[in-house]
Order: C-alpha cells, then structure tokens, then sequence
C-alpha cells in the first residue's frame, strides 16, 4: 500500500492527464475505495488545488486553472521534453531577455532524477547549436553556469577571452545575464577595479567559484549597462548627441545596439554612439539626416561642422552647366 503522500501525488497527476474523471474511475485507478478518494480531493483543495466537483452519475471531478500555480507531475519524457524546449527558448532568446527560460531550465534540472538529468546531457553533448554567421556560438551547459553564478551570490573566478583574443583571469561578483540581438552577456563587478562590467557569454572559459559570499551594494541596471556597453565598446572614439525627438523615435533613428539612450524631458533624447574615428562619426550622423546636436567631443562636432560645409558648398550653385 503507498503512502498518502505518494498517493496525492499519483491523484493530483491522474486529474492533469484529462478534463475529468468520476469518483470510481480514480478509485479504480488508484486501487483504493471512493470514501478515500473523496478525503484525498478534500486534502489537495487544502493545499490550494482548485478541484471543482460536479454532482449525478455523470459527475466526477476535474482540476480548474486557478491563481496559484501547484506543483507539476511531469514522467520522465514529459521532464526532458519541457528541458529540452526551455534550453532552446534560452539559446534563441524566443523568449525576450529577461531569463525566463534560462531561469526555468536552471530550476528544473537542480530537481530531475539522474536518469533524467543524464540523458538530456546526452542530448546536450549530441545536439549542435548552428548560429547565424555574425552569431557567437554558446553551450547550454555554459549558460546554466553563468545563471548559476548569479543565483548563488558567490566570488567567481572568470576565464575570460577579450574581443582581441586574450585570456585573462579576474575575480568577479556575478549578478545578471542579459540576452540582446541573439547574444548573452555576463554582468558582473570586476573585483580588482571596483567597476561594473559586461562580458560575452560566449567569450567565458571557464568559472570556479570562489566560496566567498558577496552582498552587491547598488547595482546598475543590468539592460542599460549592456546597451550602454554594446553602444560603445571597444570603439577608440564616443560621441554624445542630443535628438530633438521623444525616445521612442530616437530609437527607430538610432538602434539600440548602435547608441545608449536617455530621455532628456518629453521632447528630447540623449545619445551615446562609438565610432573608429571622428569623421566616421560625422559621416554616421549626416546618414541620419535630421536634426541633432554634438555634444561631444569637439573633435566629432568640427568634423560635422566640415563635412556639412563641403556638402553646401558641392550644392550652392545648383546644377553643373
């Protein structure tokens, strides 16, 4: 005879797998009498399933999608199904950024049986990723141990690779993981210069926790410290623009992988924008073609300044003759 544990457990998955069952049908399936089937229903209602009953011959019970959200009973290819769609939803941020799949896929596989767990890393290990050509290539497994490093509140130890190719290795304090144009991106505070950073997740060697418990004392907003990082960096020059527009046209003049933004009031917004070199920023910003204002650097305004000169005086006496 199971236990009553074990025997809510086997009722709570039978009322999931179809709309509804009678009183006798769970019973039978249950191997148990009608009068303990009845006390069971009364007992998963007290932990806050809604199991509606309807009352006849025809009648039985059936769970209703209530507010809470109880346990799920899942058998094991049901389990490496919902592990295997969460892993593909995180790699291709489906999703939007805001680690939901990645979050979900982490929680489930701390909780799958072996069994379970070691065919999806047969799976992990068979499947390949193919990305698009100007997208990096990350493994499933790297992403979980990004998104555990942050859960865990840990000093982290980061192999890492900058975008010339160099391996380093800091000591970090791991916060967040930000998915943005297909890419994901490691925030974290470098220890040895006290600066919050970004870093590519598929640049990431490796990770060795540290056993150091870390309290993050106000941290940046992790969407605008990529924006902001992705905007600009490594470019050699920055510029700050001002765009007589709301943010929102800003954005559609400006992509958000291209400039940081910030409002400034209702009608106007503030942009930060990377560029090899002075006169390619003044050739960027005339492809704009509206209204706007260098802020800095000075070198970028005088570069506009000239390439605006030269384009008036090409145009000042009309056609060639």
């Amino acid at each position: 005879m199971i236990s009553a544990s074990a025997r809510l457990l086997r009722l709570v998955s039978l009322l999931v797998a179809r709309p509804s069952w009678t009183c006798g049908e769970l019973a039978d399936r249950m191997a148990v009498t009608d009068r303990t089937v009845r006390r069971d229903i009364a007992k998963l209602r007290e932990l806050g399933y809604a199991v509606e009953s309807e009352p006849g011959p025809w009648g039985g019970y059936r769970l209703r999608a209530g507010s809470r959200v109880p346990p799920l009973i899942l058998d094991d290819e049901e389990a490496l199904a919902v592990a295997v769609g969460l892993r593909e939803a995180a790699l291709s941020g489906a999703l939007g950024g805001d680690q939901a799949a990645l979050s979900a896929l982490l929680k489930l596989r701390q909780v799958l049986p072996r069994r379970i767990a070691d065919r999806l890393g047969e799976m992990d290990a068979a499947f390949v990723h193919t990305p698009r050509p100007d997208e990096p290539q990350i493994t499933p497994g790297m992403l979980l141990e990004l998104a555990a490093a942050c859960r865990q509140g840990e000093r982290t130890r980061l192999s890492y690779r900058n975008w010339e190719g160099r391996a380093t290795v800091r000591d970090v304090d791991p916060y967040r993981l930000v998915h943005t144009e297909r890419r994901w991106y490691f925030v974290a505070r470098d220890v040895a210069q006290g600066q919050w950073r970004t870093f590519r997740a598929d640049r990431v060697d490796q990770l060795q926790p540290t056993g150091h418990p870390v309290e993050l004392i106000d941290p940046p907003d992790p969407a605008q410290l990529v924006s902001r990082s992705v905007a600009t960096g490594p470019y050699p020059l920055s510029a700050t623009i001002r765009l007589p527009v709301p943010m929102d046209q800003a954005l559609r003049l400006i992509p958000s992988t291209v400039g940081s933004h910030h409002p400034e009031g209702p009608d106007a917004t503030i942009v930060d924008i990377g560029g090899p070199d002075a006169d390619g920023l003044a050739r960027y910003l005339l492809s704009l073609a509206t209204p706007l204002r260098v802020l800095s650097p000075e070198a970028v305004r005088q570069a506009l300044l000239r390439r605006t000169q030269e384009l008036f005086e090409d145009n000042a006496h009309g056609q060639p003759r």
